[in-house]
């Protein structure tokens, strides 16, 4: 039975002779292989595909995020240059200059990504604009996290999904034997079904409904905490195993790359920025108020440890600075305090923590000592934020749960966020979240205060 609004057949294929063809023709531009150009065309592109295989590098679907691609793009870009001097360094009769073999690696990145991203967003505008290339959808049972997933499908056109029915099977008169009858007449390709309104009788007579019909088949979680968490799948011998939380940057090689990341940030910002911002703001701090340049004050960092967190001093010195957060038209606030509160520029000093190995560029932001206690008897898994170090900014703040506390709809979502970014690091996503922190500074934060 053939199945219809998938990806072409061809287009992943297609992309692997494209790609395959820009590396052989630069090749021939840019260097000088002079009798070893055959073994080049043999060598070269094995060890492409393999290494793609390996990084999974074409495994781009429509619901991929740009952050993903860009990963791909980097950790294959690292292969092959590996590939192209292992190549050089093997026929060492054949001689080349490195700054051209970087060259050549550098235009053959160019094309792959301006293909690889061609593809993507043409697909996106062909799905958007014209209705092409989309998958049929039906979705069993019907509560909120179906109505989530429908509305979903509905507001984002561009992932190319058409929701056809929904099928209520506890409704009178609506039974599983109806949607297989709807799902075969109607040619569905994906079948999405809720875990909560099934048994597990049930569930085995869809999945085998599927199976036979050449249908795929998505569970969306029930209610059941377990379902919500991101598992890491493994066996111990032949025994399957779930455990409950995955944590990138608990590898030793992530661990170095964001450590490496945080030393030279850190090592820019102080030299480039707070050698010479640091004389003007103590003048101007001291002109405006009695008082320290710097305040220091103790948060919970990694495995809730405590350290003195540094920044440059926005209110009057106060008896309720460890016990009080900042709200909106705060009397303690100084005038210059407001001013470098509203840019952020307050928190630079914490580069120093960052250089030191309290804190992290980029993490879940600590919170005073008092509201960290507090938030943890009160708030459910806010003590993972501590996995790993706190930041200077996070994807929390990023995404409008910065600043003062005004509701536990905050907070809970602060965590979230910052759950979210534990299991989900990766380098692209700490330069996007301080691409973005830096625009924000520059624009205004309507919670910056």
């Amino acid at each position: 039975m053939a199945r219809k609004g998938r990806y072409s057949g061809y287009i992943r294929p297609s992309l692997y002779i494209i790609d395959l063809a820009l590396i052989l023709i630069l090749a021939k531009i840019f260097l000088e292989l002079g009798g070893r150009f055959y073994m080049f065309t043999i060598l070269i592109p094995i060890a492409w595909i393999f290494s793609a295989l390996q990084s999974q590098f074409y495994e781009v679907y429509r619901y991929t995020p740009l952050t993903r691609i860009f990963s791909l793009l980097f950790i294959q870009l690292l292969l092959f240059t590996l590939a192209i001097f292992a190549f050089y360094g093997f026929f060492s009769d054949t001689t080349i200059t490195p700054s051209k073999v970087l060259i050549y690696v550098l235009y053959v990145f160019s094309g792959i990504t301006f293909f690889k991203l061609g593809v993507f967003y043409l697909l996106k505008k062909y799905r958007t604009a014209l209705g092409g290339n989309y998958r049929r959808v039906v979705i069993l049972g019907v509560n909120s996290k179906t109505l989530q997933l429908e509305q979903f499908f509905k507001q984002n056109k561009a992932y190319g999904y058409l929701v056809d029915e929904k099928f209520d099977i506890k409704h009178p008169g609506t039974s599983l034997e109806t949607s297989f009858a709807y799902i075969i007449e109607n040619n569905i390709d994906e079948i999405y079904c809720s875990i909560a309104e099934f048994s597990n009788d049930e569930i085995r007579e869809i999945s085998d409904f599927t199976d036979n019909n050449l249908k795929i088949l998505k569970f969306i979680p029930d209610n059941k905490e377990i379902f919500t968490k991101k598992l890491e799948y493994q066996y111990l011998g032949i025994t399957p195993v779930l455990s409950l939380r995955n944590i990138p940057i608990d590898t030793a090689i992530n661990q170095f790359i964001k450590r490496a990341f945080d030393i030279v940030m850190s090592i820019i910002v102080m030299i480039g920025l707070l050698s010479w911002l640091t004389p003007i703001m103590a003048i101007l701090i001291k002109l405006d108020s009695k008082g320290p340049v710097f305040f220091k004050q103790k948060r919970n960092g990694l495995d809730y440890r405590e350290f003195y967190c540094y920044k440059f001093r926005s209110m009057t010195p106060n008896e309720t600075a460890d016990l009080h957060q900042v709200s909106r038209n705060d009397e303690r606030i100084t005038r210059v305090g407001r001013f470098i509160r509203k840019t952020s520029m307050d928190e630079l000093p914490q580069f120093i923590n960052v250089l030191k190995g309290d804190m992290s560029v980029v993490g879940p932001r600590p919170h005073m000592v008092s509201h960290t206690h507090m938030y943890a008897e009160r708030i459910d898994k806010f003590m993972v934020r501590h996995f790993i170090k706190p930041g200077i900014t996070g994807l929390a703040q990023v995404s409008g749960y910065r600043g003062e506390v005004e509701s536990d709809n905050d907070i809970i979502n602060r965590v979230k966020f910052d759950i979210f970014y534990v299991e989900n690091w990766s380098l692209l996503l700490d330069i996007k979240i301080i691409v973005i922190t830096v625009v924000k500074a520059l624009t205004g934060d309507e919670k910056a205060y």
